[in-house]
C-alpha cells in the first residue's frame, strides 16, 4: 500500500489527509504538494500506519515550520518529538 492524499479545504486552511504508508519514497510527493498551497495546511496523519526516518525528518521539518500535524499515532507522535530534538 502506498500513500494517498485527500485534500479539504474550507477558503482558509487546508487539510491533507494523508493515509497509509509514508516513506522516504513519497516525501517529495508530499513537499511539493504543500508548497503549492497557499493558505494554512493541516497534516492529518490519523490513516498512516507505517513510516520511516526519512519521513518522521519531514514530518518533524514541516511542524517546526508552523504547519500543525494532528491525529497521529502515539508511536510517529514520539518520533516526531525526538527528530525535533536532534
Amino acid at each position: 500500500m502506498t500513500m494517498r492524499i485527500e485534500q479539504v479545504s474550507d477558503g482558509r486552511l487546508v487539510i491533507l489527509r494523508l493515509s497509509g504508508r509514508l516513506q522516504s519514497e513519497q516525501v517529495e510527493e508530499l513537499r511539493t504538494h504543500i508548497e503549492r498551497i497557499a493558505v494554512r495546511v493541516v497534516l492529518d496523519l490519523e490513516e498512516v500506519k507505517l513510516v520511516d526516518r526519512e519521513a518522521v525528518c519531514f514530518l518533524a521539518t514541516c511542524e517546526s515550520n508552523g504547519i500543525h500535524i494532528g491525529q497521529c499515532s502515539p508511536y510517529i507522535r514520539e518520533w516526531i518529538n525526538r527528530e525535533k530534538t536532534r
